[in-house]
């Protein structure tokens, strides 16, 4: 039942596309935090460019505004609605603004940026000052960060962030202004608080909450029946960070060590036809490396859910990218398929090793090739971290116990602000 404290309550969210395919966390809380009595109006920066089909997303995707679709003469109109409105909020935000611009250079491609944003934020304020929005909350530190920022004052409220990976540790400007300008700006890992402290970000700020999985959401029944060859798989864009070159370095070692075993990869990206030529170059057939490209999110955990064992072999790309915690990793642990990650990020916050999956260091194919034979091999350590990940996930990050964190520390925030 919806909590009674939250009747009446308005918050805003802001994303860089919502609702979107890749980003299915952003929509599954927005819809969480309404199950639990918490109204959002959402924004989008942007259309998603691949749409989410759920049916649950009907009047989300009705009502939610995006932002860059507002006409420039509009939103220049917005900016002088705003000044004469709220000219001490306006004024704050223009404050901050010229201090930005002053530490990324005056005359640089992130100036005209950050100005950019700022003009926009002047329409998203109007918005939340209209539909009297008592918070705003951002997810990813980046580009949606600084509209936020920036509109929260000109509309008289106060802004948190939800960061990720990508938003920190390729395009992390400005965390550390970011961090304590917001009520408060929670990540999703241990790691990710260490990084930001390391930047002298407010530690009292900082806070862990956690990207989850539904917890009404059903895997799909396994079938009894064994696969013919052990059949290792991962599911993921075809990117530099999420490893996959590595993993097909690591299968071809243990054909080439006489393992019968074949790996099956789900998903499509840039580094696609390259991964191909890998395995053929590796003497690897169509028998032991299948590329079964992209799969709809609905499709995932059946596709999971027929593997020996799930592969995410992340690690750090020649950017400085890399993984946060991958949801996919829980859902293969409530499929009950034990899972083989890195000590990367914060990755082993989840996947702890020999507990709740096993863990390799990045791009060690060796080490990777002796941790899926050891699963082929050790029945007994299959079984118990299957057990320990769908407890993991169960402990820690199901959907509504870190919504409802999240719900709490808003609250509180809007709580300080009136009491002020």
């Amino acid at each position: 039942m919806p909590d009674k404290a939250k009747s009446g309550l308005l918050i805003a969210y802001l994303a860089p596309e919502i609702p979107a395919l890749s980003a299915t966390f952003v929509y599954n809380e927005i819809l969480e935090l309404g199950k639990q009595g918490v109204k959002v109006k959402a924004f989008s920066v942007h259309r998603p460019g691949n749409i989410a089909s759920e049916a649950s997303l009907t009047n989300l995707k009705k009502e939610v505004f995006h932002l860059y679709e507002t006409s420039k003469l509009h939103v220049l109109l917005d900016n002088v609605i705003i000044l004469i409105t709220h000219p001490v909020g306006y004024l704050k935000s223009f404050g901050r603004l010229l201090a930005d611009i002053t530490q990324q250079g005056l005359v640089s491609r992130s100036a005209f940026g950050l100005g950019y944003r700022f003009f926009y934020a002047a329409t998203l304020a109007k918005q939340l000052k209209q539909a009297n929005v008592q918070h705003l909350h951002v997810h990813f530190a980046h580009i949606p960060t600084d509209i936020g920022m920036y509109a929260a004052p000109m509309a008289g409220i106060e802004f948190s962030v939800q960061a990720h990976a990508n938003d920190l540790f390729e395009r992390g400007w400005l965390l550390k202004q970011k961090v304590a300008r917001s009520a408060f700006f929670a990540t999703i890992s241990y790691f990710n608080k260490r990084f930001l402290e390391d930047l002298q970000a407010d530690p009292n700020k900082i806070q862990i909450v956690r990207c989850g999985v539904d917890q009404s959401w059903q895997p799909p029944v396994k079938s009894s029946q064994k696969n013919d060859i052990f059949t290792v798989g991962t599911v993921g864009r075809l990117v530099e960070k999420k490893g996959i070159d590595t993993l097909i370095i690591a299968i071809s070692g243990l054909v080439r060590a006489g393992r019968e075993v074949c790996l099956k990869i789900a998903g499509s990206g840039p580094l696609e036809l390259a991964l191909k030529q890998q395995a053929t170059s590796l003497g690897l057939t169509e028998e032991s490396v299948q590329f079964v490209g992209a799969l709809p999110h609905d499709k995932v955990a059946e596709f999971i859910s027929g593997l020996d064992v799930f592969v995410l072999p992340c690690k750090k790309d020649s950017n400085g990218d890399m993984d946060g915690i991958p949801v996919v990793l829980m859902e293969a642990m409530l499929c009950e398929v034990p899972v083989i990650s890195t000590e990367l990020s914060g990755i082993p916050e989840l996947v702890i090793n020999n507990q709740s999956g096993l863990i390799v260091s990045p791009e060690d194919d060796i080490e990777l090739s002796k941790a899926i034979g050891q699963l082929m091999d050790s029945p007994d350590t299959k079984l118990r971290i299957i057990l320990g990940g769908k407890q993991r996930v169960v402990d820690e990050f199901l959907l509504n116990k870190n919504v409802a964190r999240l719900s709490k520390l808003i609250q509180s925030s809007i709580s300080i602000r009136i009491s002020q």
